[in-house]
């Protein structure tokens, strides 16, 4: 059984539960991956089909991909030293054992024996260095190579790597959790990906589906699971009805309504998707540099009826760039410092120069249907303001282009996950020279704010300075941040073992 590490994550526990919410009203049929007892009930399932809403990112290579939905499934492929679990501590993983120095200044990692990559290569010292020297020249996480960089000193001693910081750093566990041991030598990760999870990589075909089996030379415990088909529906309601026909025996990210439709008879588990949902303003549109205009937006939305009305009720309201799970540092009265207030919103406006109202178009991805639905109720509270928004469904492709990598955009209703278990995951995307920072925010106090925050030896200071950041955010509507959406994952009856993580992950190996 692994050792829990005594470095904790510095957020609390998931606050989900697994409780059935849906009620079975048809009985699924044996599929043909089943075997059934002699009254014909399903008694195991080896092989199974999950729904997915989109197609994975164009290189399924950890270091080249930033997409949270590709991380979500390759989280089965990949391991760093140490990952996360599911209560939201660190385990040895390619490490078998871990010594964090008193001062918190080295990390020392053993490697473990008889770790085997997928193509059947031993896992070495060489490999490990490999991943952590191509991580620091190539990773798309800005704070991870930051944090590789400010290394002093790595030495190796036998099987033993050991990480010598100038300064303690609260997350650095995070950062080798997010390093995937890759192996050396090896070209393909792009389009056949090698690493050592429970689940090695089979096949692929764009746009239709994506394959991977067990890993039968896994150092843990082998999946119950032998093969699991990812199949890809960018219409929700494909997707939807694929499910509902038992074609498909696991989805995720389901909407309440699409629950309250589900007749298959399938199990229905609810979890939050630790995702921050907003409308994201571009301040490189001219009303929206506006801060004022910001905050009249803030004012129009009325948080509560939107949750009402697109997932009845559930869901957990936010008023900053962080999520419930982080909750060290989640201020869930951030969630009511723009109380519904249509009037105050139209003064807002007229004080901004736009006493006629203001018109705008939110582009929201197509397949996510909880975000099409929020922009939907959104833009009809909106419009009591005087603000006209206009709704502009786009292919998740034609998102990460246009939205996400030329900012070619007015608004967008959308979630941002945490890459790595870590509050800077969500919170440097905002700091001013940011490549990630969609919005163009330019804030010098946050900058300052965020620089001490991560230059802050003491954690109780670190913590504040963090929180700081977070009431900048609000106080300045940086967007208008909405709510950590509720997670419904219906699964057929014959699995149990779903866990849900507090991190935007699918974990397989648990599933029997």
């Amino acid at each position: 059984m692994k050792r829990i590490l005594a470095v904790f994550l510095a957020v609390a526990m998931l606050a989900c539960s697994l409780s059935a919410c849906g009620g079975a009203t048809t009985k699924p049929s044996t599929s043909s991956d089943e075997t059934s007892s002699s009254d014909g009930a399903a008694t195991t399932k080896k092989e199974i089909s999950v729904g997915i809403a989109q197609d994975l990112d164009d290189s399924l290579d950890p270091f080249q991909s930033s997409d949270a939905g590709t991380r979500e499934v390759m989280f089965n492929v990949f391991e760093g030293l140490v990952k996360p679990d599911a209560t939201g501590n660190f385990v040895e993983a390619v490490a078998s054992s871990v010594e964090v120095s008193e001062d918190g200044r080295s990390y020392a990692f053993t490697l473990r024996d008889g770790v085997v990559f997928h193509n059947g290569k031993p896992c070495t010292m060489d490999d490990v260095l490999y991943s952590f020297d191509t991580c620091a020249a190539t990773s798309v996480y800005k704070h991870v190579v930051e944090a590789l960089s400010a290394v002093q000193e790595r030495t190796v001693e036998g099987n033993t790597l050991t990480f010598h910081l100038g300064e303690p750093n609260s997350d650095f566990m995070s950062v080798i959790a997010s390093v995937f041991i890759l192996p050396k030598d090896y070209a393909e990760q792009a389009t056949a990906p090698v690493g050592t999870g429970p689940f090695r990589f089979v096949s692929r075909s764009v746009q239709q589906n994506f394959v991977l089996e067990r890993n039968d030379d896994y150092y843990g415990a082998i999946p119950a699971l032998e093969r699991v088909t990812f199949q890809i529906y960018e219409d929700s309601n494909a997707l939807f009805t694929a499910l509902n026909s038992g074609a498909l025996d696991l989805v995720s990210h389901l909407t309440a309504d699409q629950i309250n439709n589900l007749s298959n008879g399938y199990q229905v588990l609810e979890g939050t998707m630790n995702l921050v949902q907003g409308i994201y303003l571009n301040e490189a549109f001219a009303p929206f540099a506006n801060e004022k205009v910001r905050q009249a937006l803030c004012y129009a939305v009325d948080k509560d009826a939107m949750m009402e009305l697109t997932a009845d009720g559930h869901g957990a309201k936010l008023g900053s760039s962080m999520y419930p799970s982080f909750s060290k540092y989640f201020e869930p009265e951030l969630a009511e410092a723009y109380p519904h207030d249509v009037e105050r919103a139209k003064a807002l406006l007229t004080e901004a120069g736009y006493p006629d109202g203001l018109s705008f178009t939110i582009k929201v991805p197509s397949n996510y249907q909880p975000h099409v639905d929020t922009a939907v109720v959104l833009a009809e509270q909106l419009a009591a303001a005087g603000i006209n928004a206009k709704i502009e469904q786009i292919d998740w492709n034609t998102w990460l282009t246009d939205v996400y990598a030329n900012r070619s955009f007015e608004a967008t209703v959308v979630g941002f996950d945490a890459s790595i278990l870590s509050p800077t995951a969500l919170l440097s995307r905002w700091v001013s020279d940011s490549s990630k920072n969609l919005i163009n925010y330019n804030n010098p106090e946050y900058d300052q704010t965020y620089a001490a925050a991560q230059n802050a030896g003491d954690d109780a200071e670190r913590t504040e300075l963090y929180r700081r950041c977070l009431r900048i955010l609000s106080d300045t509507a940086a967007n208008v941040y909405l709510q950590d959406l509720a997670d419904f994952v219906a699964i057929h009856p014959a699995l149990e073992g779903y866990q849900f993580y507090p991190m935007y992950v699918m974990d397989l190996s648990t599933l029997h």
